[in-house]
């Protein structure tokens, strides 16, 4: 008899394209169909056959807190009976963009949307708008969301099936995106050099997380706020992963960069749709209607998304979560490092607070290049042995995993152990 995953994968198949609603989900390159599941809580998730999983993905980010916290739903719960959407103002758009711009100083205005590809899709626009011109930097395995114009050798998804730049998006469109070597600042000083006044924006992940994770190199920010604010274009912090979870002030904090604008998503929602972007006052004030600028959304600053964001950042502050994070993720880091060294095998392996990824080559690891030495048959193996010893980590190599205030001594412990047996 197939299981109720097998029997869902193929309902989904005659219905959604792929059988999933985005192209990670199909676990494709694993050997298996993707399992569904049934409920959430905490650190754990359970599918519909009733199998139970230490879950590292925590919906890609959001669920900081682990999954369903009493504080979040609680939050919900009182807000939906008042309302589940007005398209027009309401308090908590108010309360949550003045608690943004206190925790982002760089962050002098906000604009609250439904995702975080709208909210990178709304900066570039904002800086054309901006600087009169339109071409843009990013970054090999930068992955921004699924906007024509950063479909250039993208992370995530987009490079796990094969296709780093994608079918439907106009040649000249791509031809307006600079794709360059992740912590490369000469093939910047070069592009800026070849495109003298044409450049609108820099955007990057300051850490990126979409081809696995990995860091910039020592002053490669600092130089790329030098090199924009020399030529007059925009450095855009795409902190949608980073944002409220590696600090928080996110990277930015981290590294002590202002940049000029930054999109943000997933934690601010606590697990709804929520994306956001904001930065200088001068350039936000060119949005409509203020300015010529014109972005819109009729869910944007919906009552329940901005409830369960507002609960889900008020209690990371309440318990200092980030202090927590940083403890959980060296105990972790600590324990698999262990492992590892044990086992004599050829791995490299990354974290930062609570984000961290196990890449399999022992050659360093900082673009998307020295990230795709990995070896992705080892790690399709890998995944399979820890998902049948109930361990949930991200069905991709170049994905990043994520601890959460949720996750126990005991689930680190089992997680380690799990590893172990399948390596």
């Amino acid at each position: 008899m197939a299981s109720g995953s097998s029997q869902l994968f193929a309902d989904a198949l005659k219905r959604i394209p792929g059988g999933v609603n985005s192209p990670v989900r199909a676990f494709r390159g694993l050997g298996r169909e993707p399992f569904f599941i049934e409920r959430a809580e905490g650190a754990r998730i359970w599918d519909v056959d009733g199998n139970e999983y230490i879950d590292y993905v925590g919906s890609w980010g959001p669920a900081i807190l682990g999954h369903a916290p009493a504080v979040v739903v609680d939050a919900i719960r009182a807000a939906a009976p008042r309302g589940v959407s007005f398209g027009i103002p309401n308090p908590l758009e108010v309360e949550m963009a003045e608690l943004i711009c206190r925790w982002v100083p760089s962050i002098e205005k906000v604009r609250m949307v439904n995702s975080g590809t709208e909210a990178t899709m709304s900066c570039l626009r904002l800086a054309r708008g901006f600087t009169g011109r339109d071409k843009i930097i990013k970054f090999d395995g930068c992955y921004h969301g699924h906007v024509d114009a950063l479909l250039v050798q993208a992370g995530s998804g987009a490079l796990t099936h094969g296709q780093p730049d994608s079918a439907g998006v106009p040649a000249d469109f791509a031809a307006l995106t600079i794709s360059l070597p992740f912590n490369d600042i000469e093939a910047v000083r070069v592009a800026f050099r070849k495109n003298a006044k044409a450049i609108a924006a820099v955007i990057l992940e300051p850490i990126p997380a979409n081809a696995g994770l990995y860091f910039p190199r020592e002053n490669f920010l600092e130089a790329l706020r030098e090199e924009c604010t020399r030529s007059g274009a925009l450095l855009i912090f795409d902190e949608v992963m980073t944002g409220f979870r590696v600090a928080r002030g996110g990277a930015q904090e981290l590294f002590g960069i202002r940049p000029d604008l930054t999109a943000l998503g997933k934690v601010i929602g606590g697990g709804l749709p929520v994306g956001a972007f904001g930065g200088r006052a001068e350039i936000m004030d060119q949005l409509s209607p203020d300015g010529p600028v014109y972005q819109a959304g009729t869910l944007s600053g919906n009552p329940l998304a901005m409830a369960a964001g507002l609960a889900q950042l008020h209690e990371l502050e309440r318990i200092d979560a980030w202090k927590t994070l940083e403890a959980t993720g060296a105990k972790f880091e600590e324990a698999v490092r262990a492992t590892l060294h044990d086992l004599a095998m050829a791995w490299t392996f990354h974290r930062v607070g609570s984000m961290f990824c196990l890449f399999f080559t022992q050659k360093p690891v900082a673009d998307l290049a020295s990230a795709k030495r990995s070896d992705t048959e080892k790690f399709a193996r890998y995944f399979r042995g820890c998902l049948e010893r109930g361990i949930y980590f991200a069905p991709s190599q170049f994905e990043t995993g994520f601890l959460s205030t949720a996750h126990r001594d005991s689930d680190l412990e089992a997680t380690v152990r799990a590893m172990r047996e399948s390596l």
